[in-house]
């Protein structure tokens, strides 16, 4: 008989009390010196010259179009990608066709690509020197160094989130219940939104917040494309890079902190919803 069959499964894991509080050690202290203390001098910074001084450098005309782009930019580029995240987790976790696993290449493409030289590929084809910059100007329109161009930036950046929170759980859920809708006579829209997406919506907004957590803070690639022009196309990241830049320290450390409580918000929401998701896959996993 084999001595190991007498093992708990836990054994093999198992490790003396010093070697996990050691490794809790080390992660907590680095977690306090990376995050929770630059976090903390965030705020500390922003309020250090008085409320007064905060409100007015978040209400200025210059952060106040900054904001306001951000969350043009957040509000166009996360809805298109909601669709366009379920219809690609949708097709590659219930059909099968070719160039399926090119489809799932293509969307993790924005996670190898540096964001910088996904705006130089816009400007490519769209600036004023670029594939379609003659016909653009001789039509009056404008794409790079405005708004079109940051919503276009920031599409490409976040588009792979939503998807790729939504086709491990399709997956794992399967083809059955769509099916048995079928039998019964149900049509795809009526499969969709009364089997699908029930059964996804948790992880659909865990993905919608981890997009609008991305595209709020973006800065490469909306750099490229943005022209800088203040006023008018600065996104709150630029616009914090502009003042500290200035040396205007409070206002930048005021504006940034609007993106860090933004963050904190989506912290939060993002452990909520993740633990909904992780008891959706646990129950799919059990009843295959």
């Amino acid at each position: 008989m084999n001595p190991m069959s007498h093992s708990s499964p836990e054994a093999a894991t198992t490790e003396p009390a010093w070697v996990r509080r050691t490794l809790i050690g080390v992660a907590l202290a680095f977690l306090t010196l990376f995050l929770f203390i630059p976090l903390v001098l965030v705020f500390i910074e922003a309020f250090r010259k008085g409320a007064e001084v905060y409100l007015e450098a978040i209400t200025e005309p210059d952060a106040a179009s900054a904001i306001k782009l951000t969350l043009i930019a957040a509000g166009i580029s996360v809805p298109l990608n909601l669709v366009f995240g379920v219809a690609a987790a949708w097709a590659i976790a219930k059909f099968e066709f070719r160039g399926k696993s090119l489809l799932l290449t293509l969307i993790d493409l924005p996670f190898s690509v540096s964001p910088v030289i996904a705006g130089l590929i816009y400007i490519l084809v769209f600036g004023l020197q670029g594939w379609l910059g003659a016909w653009l100007q001789a039509h009056e329109l404008k794409i790079i160094f405005a708004v079109p161009g940051i919503v276009l930036a920031t599409l490409f950046i976040t588009f792979p989130f939503v998807a790729r929170e939504l086709i491990p759980l399709m997956q794992a859920q399967g083809v059955e219940q769509e099916e048995a809708a079928t039998v019964l006579g149900a049509s795809g829209w009526q499969t969709f939104r009364r089997v699908t997406l029930p059964n996804v919506k948790w992880a659909l907004l865990y993905g919608v917040i981890l997009c609008n957590a991305r595209a709020m803070g973006e800065f490469g690639a909306v750099s490229v494309v943005s022209g800088h022009i203040r006023g008018q196309t600065n996104t709150m990241p630029l616009h914090i890079e502009i003042l500290y830049n200035e040396y205007q320290f409070a206002a930048a450390f005021a504006v940034a902190s609007l993106l860090a409580a933004l963050a904190l918000v989506t912290l939060a929401l993002k452990y909520v919803i993740e633990r909904r998701v992780k008891a959706q896959l646990k129950q799919a996993g059990r009843s295959e």
